[in-house]
C-alpha cells in the first residue's frame, strides 16, 4: 500500500466520522428543540420527551425545513407566536450545543 492510499484511506475514515458526528448531532437537536418548543406549548414529562421525538422523525421526513413547518404548525395551534426566523436561529444554537455534548460523549 503507497503513502498515498493509506492517505487516501484515512481521509475516508475522517469523512465517516465526521458525518457520523453531523448525524448524531442533528437528532440531538431536534430533541433539544422538541423539548424547547414543548416547554413553550406547556407540556412536561414523558409527553415533553414523546414531543421531542416527534421532532427527531420529522427530520427524517423533511429535514429541517419539516422540523421548522411542524414546530410553527404546533405553536400556532397553541396560540403561541414565533418565526421561522426565531426557530432557525434557536435550531443554529441548540446545534452548538449538541455538537459539544456528542463530541463529549453525554
Amino acid at each position: 500500500m503507497t503513502t498515498f492510499d493509506k492517505r487516501e484511506e484515512a481521509f475516508e475514515r475522517q469523512f465517516v466520522r465526521d458525518e457520523e458526528l453531523k448525524f448524531k448531532a442533528g437528532a440531538r437537536r431536534n430533541r433539544l428543540l422538541g423539548l424547547w418548543v414543548a416547554e413553550r406549548l406547556g407540556i412536561t414529562g414523558a409527553q415533553a420527551e414523546a414531543y421531542a421525538s416527534q421532532l427527531v422523525a420529522a427530520e427524517i421526513d423533511g429535514g429541517e425545513a419539516g422540523v421548522i413547518a411542524k414546530v410553527m404548525a404546533d405553536l400556532e395551534r397553541k396560540g403561541v407566536t414565533s418565526s421561522a426566523d426565531e426557530i432557525s436561529a434557536k435550531m443554529e444554537e441548540l446545534m452548538q450545543l449538541a455538537m459539544a455534548q456528542v463530541k463529549a460523549g453525554v
